[in-house]
């Protein structure tokens, strides 16, 4: 079966794909990117420089049907960055343009490469089979009631696996219409006239913010939220002023998303959901040893199941991920309560603070500061300290408050080791396209 069932399936619909620069229907889709197919066909692998329009739509589009591994671009992309993807990739040429390229000799055999920054090094390419994307939109489908009934709303970055695999193939094969809008405003997603909303969290905090726009999102029956933690601050004003509760899910771009709330079920604010149909996740400590599902222990989470990527692209080959017994260490570290709910606590890197012997969360202590009136933001990391090993380390953006007046509101609402040590006041955090806070780039000293 085709990855893009309804593109070939589906009854045409008028207006079926929506961008800032027009609207196609499926039949329309399918000619144009029958177009591009028919160029391409034979290409090792292409580029296309992922602009939120209908031409990157009918590019990917086009790829898939040619069976010719597609390569997307940050439109926002610096010089060194689309240079390494590009010359990483060995992409024949440049989409929508055509442009020709010189690769070298590249052997792949997938849907999408996608580029993901790791912790050190330059971004690596990620590849993603149509079988693994397939099994991941329909097990989403199953979780989210997502059918061809409804009208996908977003307007998320066409280069990842939230605005792409999510939020462009998965109306294409579950049959869908699409409006795509070009910024995810909230006048934006207000105006469009959705069943399902895709956002990430600053996107909801701002849509959140704006009690008209959020009024407007009340008929829709599903406001996604991924990408980055949802504060808990936010998830309850959604549900306030749009009578529902944002769902919320997990994933990464060599997982797709494996652990969702569902669209029939309960949702708990500060947590992801149970894993999807065919995924089993479990946690291990350091050493890899296994570690309980008691809802408190913290440890390493892993993944196992069919959306999984095929490797990491390398020297025009793929080369296998390095798994634990078949199971992909994601790098995140998490709770699993016994009914199988997950809590993210972050990147095992920055978001797992050992202080004084205890293992601490950054994301508990962000959502404790979180709940004084005067933090509208909030990121915690382990600096170096002498004594402790680490410190827990604060940045805040929001009204004037002290040092000791949040150190002392954080230890008054979890244990005592579990307060900050140092409070650092910022204008605004750093964060990437998606809205993650990029804690790496918070200053240390």
């Amino acid at each position: 079966m085709p990855l893009l069932t309804a593109l070939h399936e589906a009854a045409d619909l008028e207006a079926a794909v929506t961008a800032p620069d027009g609207s196609l229907s499926r039949h329309e889709l399918l000619d144009r990117a029958g177009r591009v197919a028919a160029e391409i066909a034979g290409a090792p692998i292409v580029a296309v420089d992922a602009t939120p329009s209908l031409s990157t739509i009918v590019a990917v589009t086009g790829a898939l049907l040619a069976g010719v591994p597609i390569v997307p671009i940050p439109p926002d992309a610096g010089v060194l960055e689309r240079r390494h993807i590009l010359e990483d990739s060995r992409a024949a040429l440049i989409l929508p343009d055509f442009i020709p390229l010189n690769p070298g000799k590249s052997e792949v055999s997938a849907a999408l490469v996608l580029y993901t920054s790791g912790t050190t090094g330059a971004p690596k390419g990620v590849v993603i089979s149509e079988e693994a994307i397939a099994a991941d939109l329909d097990a989403l489908a199953a979780a989210w009631q997502w059918t061809p009934d409804d009208t996908l709303v977003h307007g998320l970055p066409l280069y990842h696996v939230h605005g792409l695999v999510l939020g462009i193939l998965g109306p294409l094969r579950l049959g869908c219409r699409l409006i795509h809008t070009g910024r995810p405003t909230p006048a934006n997603y207000a105006a469009a006239a959705g069943t399902m909303y895709f956002g990430v969290p600053t996107v909801w905090s701002r849509i959140a913010a704006d009690p008209t726009a959020a009024k407007a999102l009340e008929p829709a029956r599903l406001l996604v939220s991924g990408s980055a933690p949802l504060p808990p601050s936010v998830f309850d004003g959604l549900a306030t002023l749009t009578g529902q509760s944002p769902v919320e899910r997990y994933g990464m771009t060599e997982t797709l998303i494996t652990v969702s709330t569902r669209a029939d079920g309960e949702r708990r604010p500060g947590q992801v959901g149970t894993p999807l149909p065919g995924i089993a996740t479990r946690l291990a400590d350091e050493s890899g040893a296994p570690l309980p599902a008691d809802g408190e222990t913290i440890g390493h989470l892993q993944v196992t199941g069919p959306t999984l990527l095929d490797g990491y692209l390398r020297d025009g080959g793929v080369r296998a991920p390095d798994l634990v017994d078949g199971w992909y260490p994601t790098g995140d570290v998490a709770t699993i309560a016994p009914d199988g709910w997950h809590r993210i606590v972050g990147r095992a890197s920055t978001d797992l603070i050992k202080t004084g012997g205890y293992r601490v969360g950054a994301g508990e202590v962000e959502d404790a500061l979180l709940l004084h009136p005067a933090v509208r933001e909030a990121a915690v990391i382990g600096t170096p300290h002498a004594d402790l090993g680490e410190q827990i380390t604060a940045y805040v953006v929001g009204d004037p408050v002290t040092e000791q007046e949040l150190i002392a509101f954080v230890a008054e609402r979890l244990a005592a080791h579990k307060r900050p040590r140092r409070v650092r006041h910022v204008a605004e955090l750093p964060r990437n396209a998606m809205g993650k806070v990029q804690k790496g780039l918070l200053s240390s000293d």
